[in-house]
């Protein structure tokens, strides 16, 4: 009975049981505020089933890169707006994932959702698919802006992880309010030293990450 207890109260403050490789925190634990919505805990991906490595709905990151989100996340609050995170680190068990995933070309469970216009031999040749990740090296993160008062997602004119050129950072048919969005996102996360992905408006990566060339393989939990 005195370790559920335990448990439960280390769950209640916050504290995780994992022990992290050093360099690496929850970013929950520096930054309490900050939304989480792991798709590849769930269904709701471009796969359509929980992805391998992923145990939980928990953030993890590099401590430099969980402390640069604090700062982002500061300076959104001012504007009663806060970050809403899909992915973070990411173990090489989910992108092996990924990979055997992608060669299995009849499985196109959630093609009209994610990648309706690209034809799934070729989702390596494009880079949507890859054998490696920045991901699994703790400081590259996909996120979105949220309205802190209602917990909805700013308008950025595509889904999240679509594959398509409606994703590209200088897409331009979007309306007024959309570029808007997407210019904030890209203002601010470049400001608090991300580094954007072209081709992905909610994907950044920190400036000088510590592990530059070391592709992690712990859960996320």
């Amino acid at each position: 009975m005195k370790w559920i207890l335990t448990f439960l109260l280390l769950s209640s403050l916050g504290i995780q049981s994992q022990n992290l490789p050093k360099g690496f925190s929850y970013i929950n634990d520096i930054s309490p505020t900050i939304q989480s919505e792991l798709r590849y805990c769930y269904n709701n991906n471009f796969m359509g089933t929980p992805v391998n490595g992923y145990e939980e709905n928990i953030l993890i990151a590099t401590t430099p890169a969980a402390k640069a989100l604090k700062k982002v996340q500061d300076e959104l609050a001012l504007q009663k707006l806060g970050l809403k995170i899909y992915d973070a680190y990411r173990p090489q068990t989910a992108v092996n994932h990924f990979v055997k995933w992608a060669r299995v070309i009849n499985d196109t469970l959630m093609k009209q959702q994610y990648y309706p216009e690209v034809n799934k031999r070729h989702l390596f040749k494009k880079g949507y698919i890859s054998s490696k990740s920045g991901h699994s090296r703790g400081s590259t993160i996909d996120l979105t802006i949220i309205n802190l008062e209602t917990g909805e997602e700013l308008d950025m004119g595509s889904p999240y992880d679509f594959f398509g050129i409606s994703s590209h950072i200088a897409y331009d048919s979007l309306s007024d309010q959309q570029k808007k969005n997407r210019q904030l996102l890209q203002k601010i996360m470049n400001k608090h030293g991300f580094r954007s992905y072209s081709k992905e408006w909610w994907h950044f990566t920190l400036r000088g990450e510590p592990f530059p060339k070391t592709f992690f393989d712990f859960p996320v939990k």
